[in-house]
């Protein structure tokens, strides 16, 4: 099976976790989603960084339903800085992203009663290969040549290292690649560093 497309269904695969058999998400994945959209939307020529904040470059659609979405929100708002969009409307952007998923074919939402009659859900990756062929991108980033590394892949490591998607990129990893990682990063845009600031100030709360 092919690997998908766009930024933001590949980090949700990346979240795969093969031990288990399922993909995991927490309370960062929507940031994180949001993030990857919005610099998918500025490596396809829409979004553009003005002085820290997001301007539309072009508003015709992309022909994804998640990025037009989030395009369109960006689109019919004034100005506002990386960190507001990245911190916007995640929820709906990761149900819109697993709902892509879903209709594609590349994962399954099994959907079970608890004893409290509440639903939970878990997502099953349909064919475990695609994980591990964008796990093998994010390794081919931090060790092959840096000129063979294109804008989409420096950008999914980058938001893998700062949305803390420890199945891609465990700590021990990140430390190790510290310095690759910040390269590509630069490479990448604004969101990246803005959502680790977010991600940042998630932990920051909660600690409190």
């Amino acid at each position: 099976m092919d690997i998908p497309d766009s930024l933001p269904a590949q980090l949700y695969l990346l979240c795969y976790d093969p031990r288990r058999r399922r993909v995991v998400t927490n309370h960062r994945s929507p940031y994180l989603l949001q993030a990857a959209a919005l610099t998918e939307l500025l490596l396809r020529g829409r979004l553009a960084d003005d002085g820290g904040r997001v301007r539309v470059v072009r508003d015709d659609p992309v022909g994804d339903p998640v990025l037009d979405d989030v395009l369109l929100r960006v689109a019919g708002s004034r100005p506002h800085r990386w960190r507001h969009w990245i911190s916007r409307d995640g929820r709906a952007t990761a149900r819109a992203v697993l709902d892509a998923l879903e209709s594609g074919g590349w994962v399954r939402v099994e959907r079970r009663r608890t004893l409290l009659l509440l639903t939970r859900s878990e997502v099953r990756v349909r064919d475990a290969r695609v994980p591990k062929r964008l796990a093998t991108r994010v390794s081919g980033a931090l060790t092959g040549p840096l000129s063979r590394v294109g804008e989409q892949q420096a950008a999914l490591v980058a938001l893998a290292a700062a949305g803390e998607v420890r199945t891609a990129l465990p700590k021990a990893k990140l430390r190790a690649y510290e310095e690759r990682v910040a390269r590509l990063t630069e490479r990448s845009g604004r969101a990246a560093p803005e959502l680790r600031k977010a991600i940042r100030n998630l932990h920051a709360s909660a600690d409190g």
